[in-house]
């Protein structure tokens, strides 16, 4: 077995189809089928099921995909970790959030964080946190911020809590009035919401929050990204319920009762299977050493409550 027999074949599980995981993996597509053959010779027993052009996997391929992905990403690990020798002067690291977050919370930490490690590179992927918790899992990134209710334990992630932050009601001024400056989740019942797509979390904790009212909620229209929500609601189409670091001074916002349990808790995650480099390890720390730091509590958005203090670092690696 080689390890690049392994990753044609996570290429052709992903794509279902020989010729595009060829074109993905930048081979021919006659090279890869032997191979898959070869690898399927040596494990002896088929990988994929071949019918008129469509693939799937056999039940010895679903066995092996998953163990296939956890060897690769251990080797690029090993890769990473070889080529980045001085990774505080030349690391990569992939960082996960959802949109709220890269607006309201990670310009004042990367931009610390760049003036220290000018040589780390930073890729910022911005997704809904059901969307990074995959990718987080599947390796295709080293660090995600995590926002929404507590999970139950993950055995394949660490998790530190951060913040606490609040969510609110906000609408265009005329498209929903209230004269109340705090507002019951049952009240939601008869206002018209602009939801996001599957994937987000406030979207998990609107329609959860709802149903324990006794309620489902109702949609004026749903699947937006943050953008387009917040430019629906500008436009009347609807309320939104979002992050208050989003909410500025654009819209009309109406809070929550304190009891109502309209907020959600910021995280960070990494894979606990994953030995993480040097370039990790020091986003890792100012992530959670910023929001630790009583100097910088005027820096966070408005809005959330810091979960963590200098007593509570034993996430940091204080040697970066």
């Amino acid at each position: 077995m080689q390890f690049q027999q392994l990753a044609y074949f996570v290429a052709v599980a992903e794509h279902r189809h020989f010729t595009r995981a060829a074109e993905h993996m930048r081979v021919a597509q006659p090279s890869l089928s032997q191979q898959i053959r070869a690898l399927e010779h040596d494990l002896g027993a088929p990988l994929f099921h071949r019918i008129r052009g469509n693939v799937s996997l056999t039940e010895a391929g679903e066995t092996l995909l998953p163990i296939a992905r956890r060897i690769l990403a251990e080797i690029e690990g090993a890769r990473r970790a070889i080529r980045e020798l001085d990774e505080l002067e030349r690391g990569r690291v992939r960082l996960g959030a959802p949109p709220s977050l890269c607006t309201g919370l990670l310009p004042a930490i990367l931009s610390a964080f760049r003036r220290r490690y000018p040589g780390i590179q930073l890729e910022l992927h911005e997704s809904g946190s059901g969307d990074l918790r995959q990718r987080l899992a599947e390796g295709a990134l080293d660090l995600a911020l995590l926002a929404g209710p507590r999970h139950p334990g993950d055995h394949q992630l660490s998790t530190t809590e951060l913040l606490l932050e609040e969510l609110v009601l906000i609408s265009s001024g005329d498209a929903w009035e209230s004269a109340r400056t705090r507002l019951a989740v049952r009240e939601l019942a008869d206002v018209p919401l602009v939801m996001f797509r599957r994937g987000y979390d406030v979207r998990e904790v609107t329609v959860n929050a709802c149903r324990a009212a006794g309620f489902e909620p109702s949609f004026a229209i749903e699947g937006g990204e943050m953008d387009a929500v917040l430019e629906l609601v500008r436009a009347g189409v609807g309320a939104a319920v979002v992050p208050s670091t989003v909410a500025g001074g654009r819209f009309r916002m109406t809070r929550f009762a304190t009891d109502a349990g309209m907020t959600r808790i910021v995280q960070l995650a990494y894979r606990k299977d994953v030995d993480p480099t040097r370039a990790v390890r020091a986003l890792r720390s100012a992530i959670v050493a910023f929001i630790a730091d009583p100097a910088r509590r005027s820096e966070l958005p408005p809005g959330t409550e810091p979960l963590v203090d200098y007593g509570e670092l034993g996430l940091v690696d204080r040697s970066v």
